[in-house]
């Protein structure tokens, strides 16, 4: 625990400089397109090189060559990666001063620090997030084993996958965290510099926090001068050179700016960081100029003037939640058409607003399949009827960009209402020429929008629900996800269709072990056909044997739509004693079958 209580000390009484950018200087340098990285094992003497030429610059931590070194980056098997790992910390050691031995304790003239880098693993399925998250673990447990005392996560977009490795690391070493976020303060997942921090500064492990990478250092000045700090964490801030220009299918950085990135990097010292230095496109050059004019003295540590952390809002929602006193709460779903023609959707909406429904809800394309939008669907209906509405909104297909310009749109045009869905994958005949964007999941998009809540929705916060599957084969894993999902904000939720007494069992526990306000979903099948299609050809709906068992081929049509409301009524009289509502979809739009199913429950 010595050295990490002397960063602690040193760093109350001082700033630190932090070297400058590894892999772009060794790309520049050695004129290769090998992975930096790779570096380690391949030409060790290149990689001591690198950090000796940063020391000598003044660089007070150097981060060690090992930003990609993960399974995803490298191509390699976990045990190649760690022999690469502790290669390269020994060299950045050896750089550092350090004695031979395990301590590797720096030589008190130097005040060279070896911090263990780390960068994202690449990640674009969801069903993944866990490996990734126990390589993570691996990842640091090395570095621990080869006596890393201080950690460095940087250019990350949000805490999601590295919180089990900082928990893991503990109070084992001093743990900083920076972000990398674009000009106008959003990372790639579309969260923001002020929800970041405030997730950092919630997190008793971090000890250091700020930003790296991304944006140059004007840019980051702005975002960093527009934060509310608490001050409880260091801060740092390692911009970018500047912005890259394409030239021969490489991305290059210009080196004509030196003098102004310094100045601008001592800027931001003078405005509250602890720890500047310099990320992509930055040389041992930039470092020796900032050494030049940032005054390391510490003084009194800088914060805005009466600022603090804002806890998270509590929703309330101004139209969805104005149920009736006593009755549960009647949501159904309208399809938007796949065509132009929304005439027989204006229809059954116009009819749902007599019957007494609190709410509409437009699907997202469901099965990746294109239909109207649903914002835009909701927007007409909630401007013809005046009936409250909830368009969903699924990850699929939207970038963080586009899904925070929905948000906006959606709130100027009083939309308050969404479902929030990770969404159907793209069918297998389409993936050749439409791809999935999924920058996040349910989760991922409900923290944007509870951060949008606190940021720009304050005055009139929007209301966000999630999704059940309670036919999940691990019912324990989809509890955790209710869970989850209400961390982030979600305040209801609603189910997949329940048509047996198992599957209103699952959601009974559900709502014992999460207490979350779920509406049952109901599906009245309308015909043989329509209850073998959902069975056989639609994941996630619940169709029994038994079911099936109560329609014939040769049923009217009339006598289908009994059927329906038959099991409509048993599926309200299992769960009425637990549920909040229920969430009507009607096959074909049938919602007339609506009236006689509410009047029955009604009268009971």
């Amino acid at each position: 625990m010595q050295k990490r209580e002397k960063i602690q000390e040193v760093l109350q009484q001082r700033k630190l400089i932090c070297d400058g950018a590894f892999g772009t200087y060794y790309a520049m340098k050695y004129d290769t397109k090998e992975l930096p990285e790779l570096a380690n094992t391949l030409h060790p003497e290149r990689v001591k090189q690198i950090h000796e030429e940063y020391i000598a610059a003044g660089a007070q931590i150097i981060r060690t060559n090992t930003y990609a070194c993960n399974t995803a980056v490298m191509c390699a098997k976990l045990e190649q990666v760690k022999e690469n790992i502790r290669q390269g910390y020994k060299k950045a050691c050896e750089a550092a001063g350090c004695r031979d031995d395990l301590h590797r304790e720096a030589e008190e003239n130097r005040h060279v620090f070896v911090a263990a880098d780390i960068g994202p693993i690449p990640c674009e399925n969801a069903a993944d997030k866990e490996s990734v998250q126990k390589e993570y673990i691996e990842i640091c447990r090395t570095f621990l084993e080869a006596g890393a005392e201080i950690f460095l996560f940087e250019t990350f977009a949000d805490l999601e996958d590295i919180l089990p490795a900082i928990s893991m690391i503990g109070d084992k070493a001093f743990v900083i965290v920076q972000f990398a976020v674009n000009q106008f303060g959003y990372s790639s997942v579309g969260l923001s510099a002020r929800k970041l921090m405030e997730e950092a500064e919630s997190c008793e492990e971090i000890d250091a926090t700020g930003f790296n990478c991304g944006v140059g250092p004007g840019h980051m000045q702005k975002i960093i001068r527009n934060l509310e700090l608490s001050g409880k964490k260091f801060l740092t801030a390692l911009p970018n050179a500047g912005y890259p220009q394409s030239v021969s299918n490489r991305m290059i950085f210009s080196n004509q700016n030196i003098d102004y990135f310094a100045a601008k990097v001592s800027d931001i010292a003078v405005d509250g960081a602890d720890i500047v230095g310099g990320c992509c496109g930055t040389t041992p050059e930039y470092i020796r100029k900032i050494t030049e004019r940032v005054n390391c003295s510490q003084g009194e540590r800088i914060v805005k003037a009466g600022t603090r952390l804002t806890p998270p809002i509590v929703h309330t929602n101004h139209a969805f939640y104005a149920g009736k006193e006593g009755k549960k709460l009647i949501a159904v779903e309208l399809a938007p058409p796949l065509g132009s023609d929304d005439e027989k959707l204006m229809d059954a909406a116009h009819l749902l607003k007599q019957s007494g429904v609190d709410v509409l809800t437009f699907p997202d394309s469901p099965s990746g399949r294109t239909r109207a939008d649903s914002i835009l669907m909701a927007e007409k209906v909630s401007r013809e009827t005046g009936i409250c509405v909830m368009p969903h909104l699924c990850c699929r297909d939207k970038n963080a960009i586009a899904m925070r310009s929905q948000l906006l749109g959606a709130h100027i045009n009083q939309i308050y209402n969404f479902l929030v869905i990770t969404g159907d994958p793209i069918p297998t005949m389409a993936r050749a020429s439409v791809k999935s964007v999924f920058n996040f999941d349910a989760v991922g998009l409900m923290q944007i929008m509870n951060d949008m809540n606190e940021s720009q929705f304050a005055e009139a916060p929007i209301c966000f629900g999630g999704a059940i599957n309670q036919g999940r084969r691990n019912f324990d894993v989809e509890i955790g996800r209710v869970k989850k999902k209400m961390a982030a904000g979600a305040s209801f939720f609603l189910t997949q269709p329940v048509s047996s007494r198992d599957g209103a069992e699952r959601l009974r526990r559900m709502k014992d072990e999460t207490g979350a306000r779920i509406l049952c979903g109901i599906m009245p099948f309308v015909s043989l056909k329509n209850a073998l299609f959902m069975k056989n050809e639609m994941t996630g709906i619940d169709v029994t044997d038994e079911v099936l068992s109560r329609y014939r081929e040769d049923m009217t049509r009339e006598e289908g739509e009994q059927a329906g409301i038959a099991l409509a009524k048993e599926v309200i009289a299992m769960t009425e004693d637990f549920v909040d509502g229920y969430y009507f979809s009607f096959p074909f739009n049938r919602v007339h079958m609506l009236k006689e199913i509410i009047e029955s429950y009604n009268e009971s």
